[in-house]
């Protein structure tokens, strides 16, 4: 995988314009001059813990006694079931309703945009080519920036583009993410079935 498509992968797993009406629901009770700080803090959060994990996922999978081979099933599967909740979403969203205090790590940096399945990306890149840190770093933080643009800039596309593009733009971002995971849960299976024969 390319550094490339690595940080592409990121980037559609992070569900930017998918947690567009999350943020904006979550910071309408923040004051305005507070929004952009309470949103810089929670997507540098998520860049600090999404980088623990790429450097320290492969000891996190060592104790665990887990194989690369189950992380690629596993994040296959996880990738797979947020897809289909981005092509078909529920009422209250992924992660729930809205909240009266102001957000910190929980919803917006965890696992809005550091979730499990991008915890599972990151340590899965780390661990298919551990050579490739420097790769793995620059994909991750390319997709983080781009993923950090269009929130900080949530408010101007949710009235230049509106709720109906924004949610036909997150099913396709769905529709891709599953084709990605399928990929991903086959890669593991046949990566599992070379390892045991």
């Amino acid at each position: 995988m390319s550094t490339l498509s690595a940080g592409i992968l990121l980037f559609l797993i992070m569900d930017p314009l998918g947690n567009i009406p999350l943020f904006l629901s979550l910071l309408k009770n923040v004051t305005p001059e507070r929004r952009r700080l309470v949103l810089i803090r929670e997507l540098l959060i998520a860049l600090v813990v999404l980088f623990v994990f790429l450097f320290g996922g492969k000891y996190l999978l060592s104790a665990l006694q887990l194989k690369p081979e189950s992380v690629s099933i596993a994040g296959g599967i996880v990738l797979f079931l947020i897809g289909i909740r981005m092509i078909f979403p529920s009422r209250d969203g992924i992660f729930g309703g809205d909240v009266e205090a102001e957000p910190f790590i929980v919803p917006m940096a965890i696992p809005a945009v550091a979730g499990p399945s991008t915890m599972a990306a990151v340590m899965l890149l780390a661990n298919s080519n551990p050579g490739r840190t420097v790769d793995w770093s620059i994909a991750l933080f390319l997709a983080w920036l781009a993923t950090s643009i269009l929130l900080i800039s949530s408010t101007y596309l949710y009235r230049w583009l509106g709720a109906s593009v924004l949610v036909a733009l997150e099913r396709l971002m769905g529709m891709l993410l599953v084709a990605l995971s399928v990929q991903m849960f086959l890669d593991g299976v046949v990566a599992y079935i070379r390892h045991t024969n």
